[in-house]
């Protein structure tokens, strides 16, 4: 596809063309039961999240024409709980002078009776140079958007390139404050801090200095926020080699946690950066306040510069179940949101003890669905879950007792990714008893490990005739108590 067809707006469209990919699209073995999808092409970050006028908010980058990364749209979905989302079409168009070639992420803040949309406007030279601009568009009560006329930054500041992006705004006494992914002229990544009294006019406050000088070439999507008297900086590091079982994904995504910040003063003393997420598909989080002051993430279940079978099909990715985060012995816990209960239909339980074998339930299996499981090792060397097991297909969640490993393994799980990257993931944890809680849908998995300590996220491409769930252990016992809730 070349660079005409990928920034074409949705008013270029040949005739029939939209609803001959929406077609293809819903005919797609692969679309999800109850994760946020895109009606037609590419789903990236989550934009804009937040509360106001009695509803989620939540945006999400789109690109209509297929599964690739083009001229990207906000696309405006909302919520009263959570879980059950309504359609409300696009929400920010580009195509104007300060976002020509698309509008790339953002954040979104309520103030004074209206929800303020930041975002960077993506623009292109005749001779293809980058040049960034930061955004500003307003809905009022009647969920009208505005974009503001002019960029509220118009440049990146001195001594950064034009990877300058993803602004996300908080407000602190009285003061509006904004993070920004950018990229120093050395090639290294770095956030910017940014501040305001009214939204409008912003001046720079410098670097939020850290501990890292060379950390990746560019960090991306970044999201400030204070929880539990600690400051947390999530951010998308790109470009960290591999080490061990540690940053295996094309691109990372992780969060520094340290003393609050004065961004008067930017200085940021953290702690190691950790992983969000250990499994294969997780980027780009973002967070909001909800009403009663949770701290909610989504993030895209998804990765930049991958390809993925629903490619074929005229779509790709999805949105992860808003998580509620709360701080545990310097851990970030991720703990899906209570709300994801009312998602539960039938009910079916098993408590097996498995000893060196592999046991088919006939009382659990499907292909959306709730699973909790509470596995005690009792002498055996590996004891786990097979799940969307068929002929040849399942995917494997298991502990190692031997090399003290949860480990998650889709080499089977269907139609093949690409294996740059492998297709095992694992999680140290040296313990007897594990919980495991399941959120199985159509075309995904995410695994919440000892409620939230660790959360290991993937896409899996099974046939629909593979719905099985086995238990199984090898070199002696363990005990399975599970619990299924049926989604569908």
């Amino acid at each position: 596809m070349t660079n005409a067809d990928k920034y074409r707006l949705l008013s270029d469209a040949a005739p029939d063309e939209l609803e001959n990919l929406s077609k293809r699209v819903n005919a797609s073995p692969w679309r999800q039961h109850y994760h946020v999808q895109p009606p037609i092409g590419l789903l990236n970050d989550p934009n804009g999240f937040g509360y106001f006028n009695g509803q989620y908010h939540l945006f999400y980058q789109w690109h209509p024409f297929g599964p690739v990364h083009g001229m990207k749209y906000w696309y405006h979905v909302t919520s009263t709980d959570l879980v059950h989302w309504e359609d409300m079409g696009i929400g920010i168009e580009p195509g104007d002078e300060y976002d020509s070639h698309g509008a790339y992420s953002g954040s979104a803040l309520a103030e004074d009776g209206k929800l303020y949309l930041f975002y960077t406007g993506n623009t292109r030279d005749k001779d293809w140079m980058r040049h960034p601009y930061q955004c500003l568009a307003v809905m009022d009560q009647d969920g009208n958007i505005t974009k503001q006329e002019t960029p509220i930054i118009d440049a990146p500041p001195p001594g950064y390139t034009a990877h300058f992006r993803d602004p996300k705004v908080w407000k602190a006494a009285d003061r509006f404050y904004a993070v920004l992914g950018a990229q120093r002229l050395n090639k290294t990544g770095c956030v910017l801090i940014y501040k305001s009294d009214d939204m409008h006019t912003w001046s720079f406050m410098g670097e939020l200095k850290t501990s890292f000088a060379d950390f990746g070439y560019m960090w991306e999507c970044p999201d400030y926020f204070e929880l539990g008297e600690k400051g947390v900086l999530l951010f998308c590091p790109q470009g960290l080699l591999a080490e061990k079982d540690r940053f295996e994904n094309i691109h990372q995504a992780g969060y520094l946690m340290g003393e609050p910040i004065n961004p008067e003063n930017p200085h940021f003393q953290h702690g190691n950066f950790m992983e969000l997420d250990r499994g294969f598909d997780f980027y780009a989080a973002q967070t909001t306040l909800s009403p009663d002051g949770k701290r909610i993430l989504i993030g895209w279940m998804g990765l930049p510069d991958t390809n993925y079978p629903t490619d074929m099909h005229g779509w790709a990715h999805c949105l992860t179940l808003p998580r509620e985060l709360s701080i545990k012995d310097g851990i970030l816990l991720q703990r899906p949101v209570k709300e994801v209960e009312l998602l539960r239909k039938e009910k079916y339980t098993a408590s097996h003890t498995v000893h060196n074998t592999k046991i088919q339930l006939a009382e659990i299996n499907g292909s959306s669905y709730e699973l909790f499981c509470e596995l005690c090792m009792d002498g055996a060397a590996k004891a786990g879950i097979s799940f969307r097991t068929g002929d040849t297909e399942e995917t494997l969640l298991y502990y190692d007792a031997v090399s003290k490993y949860v480990v998650l393994d889709r080499t089977r799980s269907g139609a093949a990714m690409k294996n740059d990257n492998g297709s095992i993931r694992r999680y140290a944890l040296d313990a007897r008893k594990i919980t495991l809680r399941l959120f199985v849908d159509q075309s995904s998995v995410e695994i919440f490990i000892n409620d939230g300590e660790a959360v290991m996220t993937a896409r899996i491409f099974p046939e629909n005739d593979s719905d099985g769930v086995a238990f199984f252990t090898e070199g002696g016992n363990a005990k399975f108590d599970a619990v299924q809730w049926l989604y569908q």
